[in-house]
């Protein structure tokens, strides 16, 4: 039996994600798998992060035989065992897990009015009523009289 490293595709449609597999030739895509080796999400915004390996397992499927297809091969190269870009992966998946840092929105323009406030308005304003219902001279401009 001839093994190839390939990956699989899982997700849904527009929403690709892709497992790393050892698989038989002869089989299709996403058919059986002998053993699962990584996994590769195109959505990662880091780049460096979007490939996870397991490098010792495919260490061994290259030391039997083993023939990964163009993709993977090139995924190899960057983040199996000696890999180009294997510190730099390191840093992106560090930057991954630290929390988000979410900026303090500030004081709100306005808050809600709890019930005693409400009452104590209300109280303020039939006080100023009871004032402002006293009668008030009007000054009226007659014309004068010559």
């Amino acid at each position: 039996m001839s093994v190839r490293i390939r990956m699989k595709k899982m997700g849904r449609s527009h929403q690709p994600f892709f497992r790393i597999c050892a698989v038989d030739r002869h089989a299709p895509r996403d058919g059986r798998v002998l053993e699962e080796l990584g996994t590769y999400d195109p959505r990662v915004k880091e780049t460096d992060a979007r490939a996870i390996l397991k490098a010792d397992r495919i260490d061994y499927w290259l030391s039997v035989g083993a023939e990964p297809s163009e993709k993977v091969s090139v995924l190899i190269k960057k983040y199996g065992t000696d890999g180009t870009h294997v510190v730099v992966q390191k840093a992106a998946l560090e930057r991954l897990a630290l929390p988000k840092a979410v900026p303090h929105p500030g004081a709100p323009a306005s808050l809600p009015k709890t019930k005693k406030q409400m009452e104590e308005e209300a109280a303020a304003a039939a006080a100023g009523d009871s004032q402002e219902s006293l009668p008030v001279e009007v000054a009226t401009a007659e014309p004068a009289e010559a």
